[in-house]
């Protein structure tokens, strides 16, 4: 039967080598699909609409509106390396803005310690959620849809369906409202963290463990990589990207209330489905080649 698995994984350059210049070309239209389907996009609207869309002040308006977005599906991102989802970058986002702003305005504390606060709770929650799926073996759906729950109920509960506003200082509002070179400050935090993980991912070897944990974690296990230990740290890792974000969009509302932040829950994790170009065939070969080899020995 002609099979139908997608060919949409990044190929190995020994795949590419072996294909003409022509196959291989067809060979990676499915892998940067979206990136040409996004330009393509950009060339349409362009040309239906000169006047409004390719100008200075839209490109501004886009990058300042889904830097939030982004840095979400960043967050996202993480866990799924690992085979996990954390839907706690919606959840969370809801009470870290909440806290960076009645931090400041409720208890008089400095923006930085306000910021530090909240990304040590963003942290702890993201602790408490690889405990829940590495340690209670609850799976990450679940858990973090419980963890996440709660935490929107304590920002009810917080805020008691109020909105919490006050006071701030320039300099924390300025975390959003800046601009670097006509370009909104938020956006480079975008840039900063997309290169960041980029080379932790595909630089470094924890970047390589996790994507061997996501694809087989028993062969992951087998060649001697602490499981356990990695999804735990991405779940942190996450939750402190999830914090970062929720003080960016503190400085960008300057009020908390709760029914804002779940609306960042279905595009952050679109975002995140959607940017992962995950390296599965290669890394199930390697994994399942060392645990073949480490088994037979």
């Amino acid at each position: 039967m002609p099979s139908i698995k997608s060919n949409a994984l990044e190929p190995t350059r020994p795949e590419l080598a072996a294909l003409t210049r022509g196959q291989a070309i067809l060979r990676l239209l499915p892998v940067y699909g979206l990136p040409l389907l996004t330009l393509l996009l950009i060339v349409v609207f362009s040309i239906m609409l000169p006047d409004t869309f390719p100008t200075w002040l839209n490109v501004r308006s886009i990058l300042a509106d889904k830097s939030i977005v982004a840095l979400l599906a960043l967050a996202a991102t993480l866990p799924m390396m690992a085979g996990r989802i954390d839907l706690t970058v919606g959840f969370g986002i809801v009470m870290w803005h909440i806290l960076a702003i009645s931090f400041q305005v409720w208890f008089g504390m400095p923006w930085p310690i306000a910021i530090l606060l909240v990304a040590l709770c963003a942290g702890f929650v993201g602790l408490i959620n690889g405990l829940l799926v590495e340690v209670a073996q609850v799976d990450a759906f679940v858990a973090t849809l419980g963890t996440g729950t709660i935490l929107y109920s304590l920002a009810l509960w917080h805020t008691g369906g109020m909105q919490v506003m006050g006071k701030m200082a320039p300099a924390f509002l300025a975390i959003n409202n800046a601009s670097l070179f006509g370009i909104p400050i938020p956006a480079f935090y975008v840039l900063v963290l997309a290169i960041l993980l980029w080379i932790v991912s595909e630089r470094l070897p924890i970047g390589r463990f996790i994507y061997a944990i996501g694809a087989n974690e028993k062969a992951a296990a087998l060649n001697g990589i602490p499981v356990r230990r990695y999804v735990i740290g991405v779940f942190v890792a996450s939750g402190v990207i999830t914090g970062l974000a929720g003080c960016v969009l503190a400085a960008k509302l300057r009020i908390g209330q709760a029914n804002v932040g779940l609306d960042f829950l279905l595009p952050a994790l679109v975002g995140a489905f959607l940017g992962s170009t995950r390296r599965c065939s290669t890394t199930r070969r390697t994994a399942s080649s060392r645990s073949g080899s480490s088994t037979t020995t």
